[in-house]
């Protein structure tokens, strides 16, 4: 059986070590100090997003992060779906799926327009995933600045 339960304090440990975890895929930098003072911040404001672990039989497989945006041109809020992670061993077995659905399931009780995601080029299952669950490629560019 899978279920989603919010992050919350007690959980932060849990959900630093699964993001160190995720990051190390693909190289990217993780300061577990940091990444748990933002979460402090994350989890003390509804208005910044939602976050749930995700549990198999009671044994923590995974989290999805949303992050909250308001947009004029979706008339109202928005979401990115900030990470998506299932360990390794957990893969397989629908649990991407499920958080899908779950995802959908929360978008309307939080009255979300839409949900953006971004996907490494490399990583084709969770193309796949996220195609069969609906998402769409996007016909424009992802930019950014960094500012700091």
């Amino acid at each position: 059986m899978i279920t989603f339960r919010p992050v919350k304090a007690s959980t932060i440990e849990s959900i630093v070590c699964l993001m160190k975890e995720f990051y190390a895929i693909d190289n990217y930098p993780f300061d577990s100090a940091k990444t748990t003072n933002l979460w402090k911040e994350f989890i003390e404001n509804d208005h910044r997003g939602k976050a749930w672990l995700i549990y198999r039989q009671e044994q923590v497989v995974g989290y999805l992060i949303l992050t909250f945006v308001f947009s004029f041109e979706y008339q109202g809020k928005i979401a990115f779906l900030d990470e998506l992670f299932v360990i390794e061993r957990a893969r397989g077995k629908g649990i991407g799926s499920k958080a899908i659905d779950f995802i959908k399931a929360e978008s309307h009780k939080l009255s979300l327009k839409l949900i953006y995601l971004e996907v490494e080029p490399h990583n084709t299952k969770a193309q796949k995933l996220y195609l069969a669950s609906g998402f769409e490629m996007h016909n424009r560019k992802l930019m950014r600045l960094k500012t700091d």
